[in-house]
């Protein structure tokens, strides 16, 4: 039996397990098993690998950074944004890849309108990384907007803005708006963003990373001022089919 599956901590917000056994039970997969492995600390990263026997790993939070260097073998995309959430196992080496950024950019595009020219990407992480490397390839501008106000937190040296600098004129200015971090994820519902949303209206899109559940109180709240909104279950299924693909390939990919 081959064996997959997903780390990251805690894992009760995903759904990639049952993505997986579904696509396994339509596309009668008999020989392969997708399963959630949530590690306290990379620490444990491993020893995961040895005692299950594992082909392929998805990545999610917190490890996309942390998993970087027990890989031998980083895409160019790993290595330019410094995150990872797929990894393959070949001949005993470990390759990594990203496969966030096809999938947020196929999932964001059916939505996005020539005025969307203008974003803030609410959150610094690994998930942020790859957003940032898609507007940039749509060339569309963007400021990151942080709880902490990190240094160098932009792979592509944005503007880092504290949540305090979002005024209403802020938010008007800037009519896309991806959150990609957990805040309103399962089970912290009542949870948004502190943005200023009385400054959003109709012509704003606000995208969710975080697509358990299916409309967060970040999205409901785009959603009543006539904004298009959209979470990031477009996104789960299209990276998990670049993952199985990346897995199934008769050597490593290059990316």
């Amino acid at each position: 039996m081959r064996q997959f599956g997903l780390i990251g901590y805690p894992l009760s917000h995903s759904f990639s397990e049952g993505f997986f056994a579904k696509k396994f039970l339509n596309e009668n997969i008999k020989d392969a098993h997708y399963a959630n492995f949530p590690i306290a600390s990379i620490s444990e990263f491993n020893a995961l690998w040895q005692q299950q026997d594992l082909e392929g790993l998805n990545v999610t939070i917190p490890y996309k950074k942390e998993v970087i260097p027990f890989i031998q073998y980083p895409s160019s995309v790993v290595q330019k944004i410094n995150a990872c959430n797929c990894i393959r196992k070949f001949n005993n080496e470990l390759y990594g890849y990203n496969t966030d950024v096809i999938g947020f950019e196929k999932s964001l595009l059916p939505l996005l309108k020539p005025h969307h020219t203008q974003a803030l990407i609410l959150g610094t992480g690994g998930a942020a990384a790859a957003v940032e490397f898609v507007l940039q390839k749509l060339s569309i501008a963007y400021q990151l907007v942080s709880r902490t106000k990190k240094e160098n937190a932009s792979i592509f040296n944005a503007a880092v803005i504290h949540y305090s600098d979002l005024n209403s004129d802020t938010i008007r200015q800037h009519t896309l708006i991806i959150n990609t971090s957990p805040i309103g994820m399962y089970p912290n519902v009542t949870e948004a963003p502190a943005i200023a949303y009385e400054g959003i209206g109709t012509h704003h899109y606000l995208y969710d990373l975080v697509y358990n559940p299916a409309e967060t109180l970040f999205l409901s709240k785009g959603k009543e001022k006539g904004a298009a909104v959209k979470n990031g279950l477009d996104m789960l299924h299209i990276q998990a089919e670049e993952s199985w693909a990346i897995w199934n390939a008769s050597k490593p990919v290059q990316q």
